[in-house]
């Protein structure tokens, strides 16, 4: 869901260019320095800084900003003020240490219509409902116990990842396979399990007259809404304009929306017919529904939230460690050696995992080199506090930029280098889940952090332990993504060689 969050910076660009025409339109005042404020980036009257973020990747501004003003600065998005925070020391300072004044979301328009006002684990304010949301999901899905439930379902999705790609290499053994094809659709096959109890291959909507098929359901449930929430309202940056119609934006973001919801309305209502049958399985829907206290638009959005966040930061984690592993055979080798040492003849499991240092430094990397999400969502300060010594007044919005918190070089020996070998130094405890940011940290840090590393884990040792790995020729330096998600624009392309059983 981070992820998602993070593709609403997809505006920058359209309400730049509508800043500008308004700010030569109109006399407008620098904003003035304020005692013991941090840092200020010098912008035009208005629209502050929002002509220079018209890239879809402003993270070199970013990283230029910092080099100039250093860990926290102070930049205007047309009416909203917002610090930027580029180290680990200042970013775990906002989100542990000062969390109960800066706790909240500022959601663009779009997001609001997608989580129907913040109903949601990831984007509701802290407080009651976000208290009780989180706590159900913990206990129906993303604790401990509740991942030891579906560890058969993550057995099966990490067999059955290997045993296609081992159908595959046996039709065509010279063709290079799509990797994150595979992946994706056991990843999704996993969240429906988990979230409905069932791995879904249709469903007949009522409103769309129709069964529609997994792939629809997909596209309805995960791919839509990652698209829409790049949609621009510029009246986001403008709200003193927010009487001017911007219908194309609105109908386009409630329609994605209305297909989404008419889906999860209608999943929801198959495993109804099944639960009123007394066949009860482990899953969040059965969860949430025992518990009785949700109204049906609160049911719909927390289930839908577990669909789409399974499909979301695990793929991008685990396609970038393949990707790294087969630039580079050398630390394949020694990740294959650690395996063989460990496990001997055993198929490599999670029970596996404490004992395998150098995968669990592989993983660490891959989350601080390709961080699933570059800029956390922006969190609202709704109660003035200091931050590195700075005033942040109330209203003023906080973004974390994990980028340069992970590529800062005073605190990262070159770190634009992929080098697992850093985190076997003695700097981090191994039992440290937020090293890199990758998760967040405080009481806001992301809920299935543990299901996300188990998954990415389990499947890295098992794809190594059962194939050597190679790039696609010419891939080696195909690492452009899709705006801030970190989502590779090219999917990863691999010519596998099963290992001899010995």
């Amino acid at each position: 869901m981070e992820a998602l969050l993070a593709g609403s910076w997809g505006w920058a660009a359209a309400a730049a260019t509508f800043g500008v025409l308004l700010a030569v339109a109109l006399a407008g005042k620098g904003h003035k320095d304020r005692t013991n404020a941090p840092p200020v980036v010098p912008g035009l009257p208005l629209i502050g800084n929002l002509h220079q973020l018209r890239e879809k990747k402003p993270l070199k501004t970013f990283a230029k900003w910092s080099d100039i003003y250093g860990p926290i600065y102070s930049i205007r998005m047309g009416a909203s003020s917002v610090v930027v925070l580029n180290s680990t020391e200042v970013a775990k300072e906002a989100m542990v240490e000062k969390f109960s004044s800066i706790s909240t979301r500022k959601l663009p328009k779009a997001f609001l219509v997608i989580t129907r006002d913040k109903t949601m684990v990831a984007t509701s304010d802290y407080g009651d409902f976000h208290k009780m949301a989180k706590r159900y999901a913990m206990a129906g899905m993303l604790g401990s116990s509740a991942q030891r439930q579906f560890r058969d379902t993550r057995d099966m999705m990490v067999d059955n990842m290997v045993s296609t790609y081992h159908t595959l290499v046996a039709g065509d053994p010279h063709a290079p396979l799509n990797f994150r094809q595979v992946f994706r659709d056991e990843l999704f096959r996993l969240s429906l399990v988990q979230s409905l109890g069932e791995d879904v291959s249709s469903v007949y909507v009522k409103q769309f007259g129709r069964v529609i098929s997994k792939e629809e359901i997909y596209q309805a449930t995960v791919s839509d809404m990652m698209m829409c929430v790049i949609e621009v309202d510029w009246r986001d940056f403008f709200p003193y304009l927010s009487w001017v119609p911007n219908r194309g934006f609105e109908k386009n973001v409630r329609a994605t929306e209305s297909r989404r919801t008419a889906v999860m309305q209608a999943l929801i209502h198959q495993q109804k017919k099944r639960i009123a049958l007394g066949e009860a399985r482990v899953s969040y829907l059965d969860f949430l529904l025992a518990e009785g206290t949700l109204t049906d638009e609160q049911l719909t959005m927390l289930v839908w939230e577990a669909v789409v966040e399974a499909a979301d930061t695990t793929l991008v984690t685990t396609e970038w460690a393949m990707h790294e592993l087969a630039k580079n055979p050398e630390k394949q080798e020694r990740l294959y050696r650690e395996i063989e040492e460990v496990c001997g003849e055993e198929t490599v499991t999670e029970d596996h995992l404490p004992r395998l240092p150098y995968l669990n430094a592989v993983f660490h990397e891959t989350l601080r080199l390709h961080a699933p999400v570059v800029l956390l969502p922006p969190r609202f300060v709704h109660e003035t506090t200091t931050l590195a010594g700075y005033v942040i007044p109330a209203g003023t919005e906080i973004i974390i930029n994990v980028n340069r918190c992970n590529m800062n070089k005073k605190e990262w020996e070159e770190p634009e280098e992929w080098r697992p070998e850093r985190f076997l130094e003695g700097r981090f405890d191994a039992a440290d889940m937020y090293k890199t940011m990758a998760f967040g940290a405080g009481r806001r840090v992301c809920a299935g952090s543990q299901q996300a590393t188990s998954i990415s884990c389990a499947a890295i040792a098992r794809f190594v332990q059962e194939f050597a790995w190679r790039l696609k020729e010419g891939d080696e330096d195909k690492v452009d993504t899709v705006q801030l998600m970190n989502y590779k624009l090219h999917p990863l392309y691999v010519y596998l060689s099963p290992r001899g059983k010995k």
